[in-house]
Order: structure tokens, then C-alpha cells, then sequence
């Protein structure tokens, strides 16, 4: 496995790799490191998929607000070298913010309609700086695909629209949530939880099974729905709600909110962001015609 620090380094081995073999594929997994097995789950996808995997580790500060936790994002360069060797992973790109932003970007790559609701109210300019880095990622590495977890998935809806509206010719390949045998999934932000929290923050999943049920009865509107889910949510003592809705995918539409979800069509998501103290969860399920399509195992 070999690491790159500049751009300068990361061209020269990418150049090594495609001019070695013509036919080589080109993965990459785009991250901010501090990574665990939801990470590891699309380097194993990414190395089974592609001839050679590319592995970023880069704390984005672009997608951060002013109020955020850029400055205390856990960082663990070693722990994640280690994991990334361990899941074939054969380059990985982890920039200083010099690097990737030699002076303040003038640019920014904005993807409309989508970015308005879910994390992109609550996180005014948070998408913007996501599809930034992303371009700039896209731009680098030239992968053939790229990997993205579905926990994240008005992420991944932004991504998949600012590739087909640029024709960046990568594969945006998604991946199921990983998680805790307790149902809590994964995310580097868990380690801020205290005992009390972590504990309280299965909700989220707990809630999100819940719901599978509920979809399921007769009459069933996404107005009582999500209302049953803020309800369960606030069982949790410690949990503080930023939003819980339920919206077309990959669109993010709200849907005829007194209509009977048995009389939609498509595909839906039910989506979760959720503080527990300082520190900020988010959740989902997707749906098909009121069918789950990934399960909380």
C-alpha cells in the first residue's frame, strides 16, 4: 500500500498503475478518516469491484459551519493506515488542507433543490463544500467508481446529481448502512457519545424498525408516521430532534402529506437527524412501494 501526501505524488502513482496495464479500473472511497467497518465494508466492495482501490483521507473544512466540530473531528492517521491495509486498499491520498486548498477557493460546485431540506437546512453551505471536495476527488483520482454509504443518503443523492449533471464518467456505486449488533450505525462521530448516550442513541434504529411496521397498516399517512416516530424518538431522554421526514428518493419531494402511504409509489426515505448533546446522529430506511429495502441487521 502506498501513501500520498501531495497531489504531485498521487498523479505519479495513478500514472504507474494505468500505464501498466491499459485495461486497469480504478475504485475510490472518499473519506475523513477516523474509519471503522462501515468504511471498511466499501474498500472490501471497492477492492473486490476494481483493479486497484483508492483510499482519501481528508477532513473536509469546506463542509464544515463556523459552529461546527471541524477542529475536533477524531483523527487517528495510524489506526486508519492499518485498517485501510487490511481491506485492500493499494493508495491512499490523505492532504494537508494546504494541499487541497492552497488559498481559499473561489469556486463552488452547488447542487440545487436537493441541498434544501434534511442536513442541507440544517447545515447551511454544509453540501456545497461536499460537492467541492468531491469534484476535486473526481477531478484527481479519475476513478471508474466510486463508494458511498447509504447512512448518508441525502449525501449520496447529492453526489449521484452533480456527477450526472457534470458527466463525470464515474460509477457512483451505493452501500448498505453498517451497524452495531445493537442497531446503532456506525459513525466516527459515536465515539463523542458518553454511556448514557450511547445507549440512548439505539432509538434511532429502534425507531426506524418501528416504522417499518407502521408503514404497514391500513391508512397509514407520512403526517402519523412521523409523528409515531418523533414519539418514540423522545422516549430517549437525551435525544434532541433536528428533523424526522419522510420523502421521495432519490428526488427528496415531499409527498401528499394526508394521502395514504399505501397509495404511493416509488421509492421513499425515512430520515433522521437527532443530537444527543453536543454530539449529531443521523438515520434512514429506504422504501419501495412500502417495502423496506435495506433491513437494521
Amino acid at each position: 500500500m502506498i501513501l500520498c501526501r501531495t497531489i504531485a505524488e498521487l498523479k505519479n502513482e495513478l500514472y504507474k498503475i494505468k500505464h501498466s496495464n491499459d485495461q486497469a479500473t480504478i475504485g475510490l472511497v472518499p473519506t475523513m478518516g477516523f474509519l471503522h467497518e462501515g468504511h471498511a465494508s466499501l474498500m472490501r466492495q471497492s477492492a473486490a469491484e476494481n483493479t486497484a482501490s483508492v483510499l482519501s483521507i481528508f477532513v473536509n473544512p469546506m463542509q464544515f459551519g463556523p459552529n461546527e466540530d471541524f477542529d475536533r473531528y477524531p483523527r487517528d492517521e495510524e489506526r486508519d493506515l492499518a485498517i485501510a491495509q487490511a481491506n485492500g486498499i493499494d493508495l491512499v491520498f490523505m492532504p494537508e488542507v494546504k494541499e487541497m486548498y492552497p488559498a481559499k477557493p473561489r469556486t463552488s460546485v452547488i447542487v440545487s433543490q436537493l441541498t434544501e431540506r434534511l442536513c442541507g437546512a440544517s447545515r447551511p453551505g454544509h453540501f456545497d463544500g461536499v460537492g467541492l471536495v468531491v469534484s476535486k476527488l473526481f477531478h484527481l483520482v479519475q476513478p471508474d467508481r466510486a463508494y458511498f454509504g447509504m447512512k448518508d443518503a441525502q449525501q449520496l443523492a447529492v453526489i449521484q446529481q452533480m456527477t450526472d449533471d457534470l458527466n463525470f464518467p464515474v460509477e457512483i456505486r451505493p452501500c448498505p448502512i453498517v451497524r452495531e449488533p445493537d442497531g446503532l450505525a456506525l459513525s466516527s462521530r459515536n465515539v463523542y457519545l458518553s454511556a448514557e448516550q450511547r445507549q440512548q442513541a439505539v432509538v434511532l434504529s429502534q425507531s426506524l424498525a418501528s416504522a417499518k411496521e407502521w408503514v404497514a397498516e391500513q391508512g397509514m399517512t407520512p403526517e402519523e408516521l412521523l409523528s409515531r416516530v418523533k414519539a418514540k424518538i423522545s422516549e430517549a431522554g437525551q435525544a434532541e430532534i433536528d428533523y424526522v421526514e419522510w420523502l421521495a428518493y432519490p428526488s427528496l419531494e415531499l409527498p401528499a402529506w394526508n394521502e395514504p402511504i399505501a397509495e404511493h409509489r416509488g421509492k421513499y426515505i425515512l430520515a433522521l437527524a437527532v443530537k444527543f448533546g453536543a454530539t449529531r446522529l443521523i438515520d434512514n430506511s429506504l422504501f419501495v412501494t412500502n417495502e423496506e429495502v435495506y433491513n437494521h441487521v
